[in-house]
């Protein structure tokens, strides 16, 4: 792809990322086109079906988390990076109103992309887990995949109630995780 494409596609899912958090995935064409200061025709050119650009949102979203685990284990001690993990995944899955609709609406498009999901954030999240259990610092009998589907529903959002609301309820989790960790 040419350069000045690829900028039109990180642009482009740059503003569909803002506009989706916005309005829904159903936010207008134009208003994405518009945040990202291109034309209708090169949002169309690049996505052509709604689906198209949903899914190229999802999995660039996906795998930015998933590259945030080794980065945040570097930088921080292992309970630090998981609370911080954490952090970013409870604000991705708060931010993506009407994605869950979308992926459930019998659209073949998106079939996929469950399976995507936990096969790039469960191995990252497990890679936080597994030193952390070693160290007995949390509960062994967590998996990734139960962690990540918990703090999923925590995210489902709460009449009146906004980001805050989940990360304050993913808090209440994640201490639980350090809850009979010793003995578990």
């Amino acid at each position: 792809m040419r350069a000045d494409a690829q900028r039109n596609v990180d642009a482009l899912l740059d503003a569909a990322k803002t506009a989706f958090a916005d309005s829904g995935v159903d936010a207008p064409a134009k208003q994405i086109a518009d945040l990202a200061e291109v034309g209708v025709g090169t949002l169309y050119r690049h996505f052509p079906k709604r689906s198209d650009l949903i899914v190229a949102v999802f999995q660039r979203e996906v795998d930015a988390c998933a590259a945030a685990a080794p980065e945040l284990a570097a930088a921080h001690p292992i309970e630090v990076a998981i609370e911080k993990w954490l952090e970013r995944y409870t604000e991705y899955l708060a931010t993506k109103r009407g994605l869950a609709a979308a992926l459930h609406s019998g659209d073949p498009a998106y079939d996929e992309l469950p399976g995507y999901f936990l096969q790039r954030l469960g191995p990252a999240l497990e890679s936080l887990l597994e030193p952390a259990r070693a160290a007995g610092q949390i509960r062994r009998d967590i998996s990734a995949q139960d962690l990540l589907y918990a703090v999923a529903l925590l995210c489902i959002p709460v009449p009146g109630e906004g980001v805050e609301y989940s990360s304050r309820m993913v808090n209440l989790l994640v201490d639980g995780l350090r809850c009979g960790a010793q003995s578990a």
